[in-house]
């Protein structure tokens, strides 16, 4: 193993260690704001949160092993698999208590937290994004890769959930929030579907 290789290994773990506490931030506030609101989209992401925690310690534990090829692999597809089953979870959860929400007409109060915690979303998950794709290219890791295109998908759900966040408090269109989370559930179950396949998905 390289000095360059390791240098590269320790900055994807710093990278994992970063996501996990970020999004483990980002989960409490949004399953509380959701809770709290009522807004299925908030506690949509929220879990897409918790879940993006297990996969940078999947990431963490794979990069456990990087000098050790044959068990670097095994872990790999592993992580991958995880990560994949995680996600179509979520997605079918998402999908079931959007369309409830429609049906009965529950209509969501408004979350000035949610739409702040959107807001910095947007800002922070593309740029640890670029981060972790540059590393996982120069490592070659397909699993990481994968995590840095969850990562970005991120980004669209943080548009996706502020748009419905803003519609419904600005304008009171309560059947906002559910059609936000319906417009997250196929990027999400796009990313179980890569995860299971073990694609790292488009550069």
């Amino acid at each position: 193993m390289t000095a360059e290789r390791r240098a590269l290994a320790q900055r994807g773990r710093r990278l994992e260690y970063f996501t996990i506490g970020w999004n483990t931030l980002e989960g409490i506030i949004a399953v509380l704001a959701g809770a709290m609101a009522g807004s299925i989209s908030l506690l949509g992401f929220g879990v897409d949160s918790f879940i993006e925690v297990s996969s940078g310690a999947a990431l963490l534990w794979r990069m456990a092993v990087d000098a050790d090829e044959q068990q670097r692999q095994r872990r790999e597809r592993l992580t991958l698999r995880l990560v994949g089953v995680s996600f179509l979870l979520l997605s079918g959860y998402v999908c079931f208590e959007a369309i409830g929400d429609l049906f009965s007409r529950s209509a969501p109060a408004s979350s000035r937290i949610g739409i702040a915690l959107a807001c910095v979303s947007l800002v922070v998950i593309p740029l640890l994004s670029r981060a972790k794709r540059q590393v996982g290219r120069a490592l070659g890791s397909a699993a990481m890769q994968a995590d840095a295109t969850q990562t970005a998908f991120c980004s669209w759900l943080s548009g996706i959930l502020l748009g419905g966040l803003l519609l419904n408090s600005a304008f009171g269109l309560w059947w906002a929030d559910p059609v936000a989370a319906l417009a997250m559930t196929p990027i999400i179950a796009k990313e179980g579907i890569q995860g299971l396949r073990g694609d790292p998905c488009c550069d």
